[in-house]
């Protein structure tokens, strides 16, 4: 079967690796998939024009509700739907958009959202049948860079210290986007840094908001302590993680945080903001630390730099909870199933 999958493909994006997996996993089980951004498109017009191309596409998969999935109302082909997180936690609170998206939701064969929260939320937002909700959680796989340098990755973050050994890192994963909140606990760490020299917060993603990217460019310039890192590959990115003391999530809205559960994989401590997207996967005390308000960012860090046997608990949970839940493997049989039933449409 010759499939169209539509999803945001900013590179270096949790997004764009998501739809990378999942396409993965469906051209395993024979099919052809052909990964294409939304921003290629201006309508559904433009969507159906494509699958009307000889050989013809048979089928369509989207990630996010809103964006990608609008683009497949003027098709006549089955297609099935993947929540992206956003589109359920913040789009809904737009009326066009969410009409948008209750007849996107209505015409899907079916629909994937990663958590349980996730689904139960979208039932409630939205006009549904709840059988045609599967939750499936995203299949982590790690992979770090064999030929990564600590050292240099810090110089290039505009790090400049001899105690290189002695830094205690904290590193926020995000692309730079408003939803994000990357400049969260900017403030509050410069005021800590200034109190100790070796605590440091380096920013790390791709660049997807213009605006926003040089608002952070700005305030990291004066911020001290607060650094802003290049983007990386997937692998020199995990290696940067394994490295880091703890891994930072800050975001206003989150589907789920593949970052967050990288670093767990990784055997790394999460401290993330308590939204349900995070609170979903972290649980507070035993496989991370969550945080409501900069403040307490501040104390639940000082929490897991004084006590060790904290530190080593959340550790051990973190990578038993994505080992248990977060199987690649059972990710995949998932995706071909729900396929195979738009093959069979």
């Amino acid at each position: 079967m010759k499939l169209l999958f539509l999803a945001c493909l900013s590179p270096k994006t949790g997004n764009y690796t998501t739809a990378e997996r999942i396409r993965s996993h469906i051209e395993s089980a024979g099919h052809t998939c052909e990964l294409r951004d939304v921003a290629d498109f201006q309508s559904p017009s433009d969507v159906a024009h494509l699958l009307s191309q000889n050989p013809p596409f048979e089928a369509a998969l989207a990630i996010h509700l809103f964006k990608a999935g609008r683009l497949l109302l003027d098709i006549r082909l089955p297609f099935g739907v993947i929540f992206g997180g956003t589109d359920i936690n913040e789009d809904v609170k737009d009326e066009q958009k969410r009409a948008v998206m209750e007849q996107v939701l209505l015409k899907a064969r079916f629909a994937v959202a990663f958590t349980e929260k996730l689904k139960e939320e979208a039932e409630f937002v939205l006009v549904s049948p709840s059988s045609k909700i599967y939750v499936q959680p995203q299949g982590i796989q790690t992979e770090v860079a064999e030929k990564f340098c600590w050292t240099e990755f810090l110089r290039s973050s505009g790090v400049r210290t001899e105690c290189v050994d002695e830094l205690c890192v904290f590193l926020l994963v995000c692309g730079l986007r408003r939803v994000k909140d990357p400049l969260y606990l900017a403030e509050v760490f410069s005021e800590w840094h200034s109190e100790n020299l070796l605590n440091i917060l380096i920013i790390i993603g791709p660049r997807v908001d213009p605006a926003l990217t040089a608002e952070v460019e700005t305030v990291v310039k004066r911020a001290t302590g607060v650094f802003l890192a290049q983007e990386r590959s997937q692998q020199e990115l995990h290696a940067a993680i394994k490295r880091c003391f703890a891994v930072v999530n800050s975001s206003v809205s989150e589907g789920m945080s593949a970052a967050i559960l990288e670093a767990m994989d990784l055997r790394v401590p999460v401290l993330a903001r308590n939204i349900p997207g995070n609170a979903a996967v972290v649980k507070h005390g035993v496989t991370g630390l969550l945080f409501s308000s900069p403040q307490e960012f501040v104390h639940q860090s000082q929490r897991l730099l004084s006590d060790h046997e904290l530190r080593e608990r959340v550790v051990r949970n973190g990578k038993l909870y994505v080992e248990e839940h977060h199987s690649v493997k059972l990710e995949r049989e998932t995706y071909q199933r729900l396929v195979d039933t738009l093959h069979k449409a």
